[in-house]
């Protein structure tokens, strides 16, 4: 008899007993029902609590690497059935302790990373339990594929566990765990693939024109140099003047000052290779120089025109700069003071950049002498000279005031300029 009419029969020779089947039924799906409803609220706010704050990707690994671990905890139902014979509460019981195990060592890892800034011994084990659950679970495989599919699963596990753990110690201590020599950046970059900077195709492919043009002139020079026959000149110039044409025709290199700017560099660098032999730089690790001590008596004298400026210096700075390291300071100390007033219109005398940079009076006069037949310096010195009858004075213009001023001597002169300079066309300043 189907059992639509066993139901049939039943009903009619029991509608009582159906009705109470009935009744108690839609009860039991009631409270099923609410009892599930309330079980899903509870799951969703925890997982809502869980995942609040966390990114994606931390959530997604924790979602595979759990499907990993169920996958892994099936095989080991199989093996402590088949393998070690174990049935009905036994088998349940014992069945995933391993898997038990790995995220126990898993937590516990993560704990040591947050507090120590290291898994220690608790990720080695998590990587030797998760290899152990893989092999013991493809050793009741049945083929070759099962046995590859259950040997992967805790692997995959582990590694999503140990990319996660990565993320958090680069988050905790600002640096990653290694960087590798050999990666596919690399790779592409050394092949000229790719580009190890933030430049653009257009500025790659600037610079490289430029470069060959810098190369070609450079070649022509040295052939030139070297005495070469005319036949390789008449190559190498060829060669230098194809270079350029394309340079200006994909560059810009005739409007583009920048461009400009960076050819000469590029071939001001490499006509004068040969001149770093003779550089001397300064030590790094050498002491600085120590400045000398000021002197009010001297500055007091000064003022009051009772000695000579350039002799007193002289006496006080007696003692000569020794070391690589000290002269570079004291070099570009006095090159500082001397660009920042010539900013201010004012050429500094030799006692002035002796006194202010601390350095011996015929040194001072020795960077003078270099510096002032720069563009503004002796654009100054030209102009006093044209407008005043100046000659290498200090301040311009030259303004006149009726009270004495010092001369170089040290005395008071009258019809003096107001920077001590001599309005009669004498020299002032060397």
């Amino acid at each position: 008899m189907p059992p639509i009419d066993e139901i049939t029969a039943f009903t009619s020779a029991h509608p009582v007993g159906t009705v109470v089947i009935c009744v108690s039924s839609l009860a039991v799906l009631t409270l099923l029902f609410f009892v599930l409803r309330t079980a899903i609220r509870a799951v969703t706010r925890l997982l809502r609590r869980y995942a609040a704050g966390r990114p994606a990707e931390d959530i997604l690994t924790i979602i595979a690497a759990s499907i990993a671990t169920g996958v892994s905890a099936q095989g080991m139902w199989r093996f402590s059935g088949d393998v070690l014979g174990f049935d009905g509460p036994l088998r349940l019981l014992l069945f995933a302790f391993i898997e038990v195990a790995v995220i126990t060592s898993a937590v516990r890892a993560r704990r040591n990373m947050r507090e120590n800034y290291s898994a220690g011994i608790d990720g080695i084990a998590v990587w030797a339990l998760t290899g152990l659950s893989a092999v013991l679970s493809s050793l009741d495989a049945r083929s070759l594929a099962e046995a590859l599919f259950r040997l992967a699963a805790p692997l995959v596990a582990a590694w999503l566990w140990e990319r996660g753990m990565a993320i958090e110690r680069h988050r905790i201590t600002g640096r990653a765990r290694i960087n590798w020599r050999l990666t596919p950046e690399r790779v592409l970059v050394r092949v000229g693939l790719a580009e190890a900077s933030d430049r653009t195709a257009s500025e790659v492919d600037a610079h490289r024109r430029l470069t060959r043009v810098a190369l070609a002139a450079k070649r022509a020079r040295a052939l030139r140099e070297a005495g070469a026959s005319d036949r390789r000149m008449r190559g190498a110039l060829a060669r230098l003047d194809k270079e350029m044409d394309r340079a200006v025709e994909y560059t810009g290199l005739a409007v583009d000052t920048e461009r400009q700017e960076a050819l000469l560099s590029q071939i001001g660098a490499l006509y004068n290779t040969a001149a770093l032999i003779d550089l001397d730089p300064p030590v790094p690790w050498a002491p600085e120089p120590q400045e000398p001590p000021a002197r009010p008596a001297l500055l007091a004298g000064l003022a009051a025109g009772e000695v000579d400026d350039e002799d007193e210096i002289r006496r006080a700075n007696a003692p000569q700069i020794v070391g690589t390291a000290q002269r570079a300071a004291a070099i570009r100390a006095a090159r500082e003071y001397w660009d920042e007033q010539i900013e201010h219109k004012y050429v500094p005398r030799a006692a002035d950049i002796a006194l202010e940079i601390g350095i011996p009076l015929d040194t001072a006069r020795e960077y003078r002498s270099l510096w002032k037949l720069e563009a503004k310096a002796y654009a100054l010195i030209e102009a006093a000279y044209n407008e005043h009858g100046i000659l290498d004075t200090g301040t311009f213009p030259a303004i006149e005031v009726n009270e004495p001023v010092l001369s170089v001597s040290g005395t008071p002169v009258n019809g003096t300029s107001m920077n001590g300079s001599a309005l009669d066309g004498g020299p002032t300043g060397r």
